[in-house]
């Protein structure tokens, strides 16, 4: 009798595997047989899920975003509305939360690099366009999701455009995100968990975000 095999998990594992691949060897490595070998399944089981690399690609962006997406709604669920926090709780939280789109340890390493590559295959590949659009606003919606939590509890300076501060944090995410992938270095995890925190910190009036 054929064993049956969950096809959610087989997914899952050749998307764990895709990613590995990315991170390690680059976007252009992760072919179909190159994930399967890493997988440890035949190229045949993998193409019995995806026909093809434009498959497998668009399918482990859409992954990678759902993922995300559901550990940032879970922690923002969990965190309520920010009014039962003091107003430096208040900036930890919100820290905390735009760290998870920082590759800071291996598994949002291998996320943001599949993020990274997938941006930039899009700019001649027309078919990843939409997805990678998708991606980029996703991010600024989350940002402005956070910093509307932020002002409506009076955490912000009162005479700022949100919607200019959106897009400048959603700019230092993506050249601490860049930086650390392309050319990692000295920097640590604490100093870009640093940064962001310096950037919220000066969006406030000072003396009320203090332990």
């Amino acid at each position: 009798m054929p064993r049956y095999v969950d096809p959610v998990a087989r997914r899952t594992d050749v998307i764990d595997a895709l990613f590995r691949v990315t991170e390690r060897d680059g976007l252009h490595s992760a072919s179909l047989r190159t994930v399967a070998e890493e997988a440890g399944l035949s190229i045949g089981s993998v193409r019995h899920y995806f026909a093809s690399h434009h498959d497998l690609m668009t399918f482990a962006m859409r992954s990678m975003l759902d993922r995300l997406g559901t550990r940032l709604r879970t922690r923002l669920d969990e965190l309520g509305d920010f009014r039962h926090l003091s107003p430096a709780e208040r900036l930890r939280a919100a820290t905390d939360l735009l760290a998870e789109l920082l590759p800071l340890d291996t598994r949002r390493r291998s996320e943001v690099a599949v993020f990274l590559d997938f941006m930039v295959a899009s700019r001649t590949d027309t078919s990843f366009q939409a997805p990678a659009q998708e991606a980029s606003a996703d991010e600024r919606v989350f940002v402005r999701l956070l910093l509307d939590r932020l002002h409506e509890t009076g955490t912000l300076r009162p005479d700022l455009d949100l919607t200019l501060e959106t897009e400048r944090l959603a700019a230092l995410i993506d050249g601490l995100s860049l930086t650390t992938v392309l050319r990692p270095g000295p920097a640590r995890p604490e100093d870009h968990v640093a940064l962001l925190e310096a950037h919220l910190r000066a969006l406030t009036p000072h003396d009320e975000t203090t332990d």
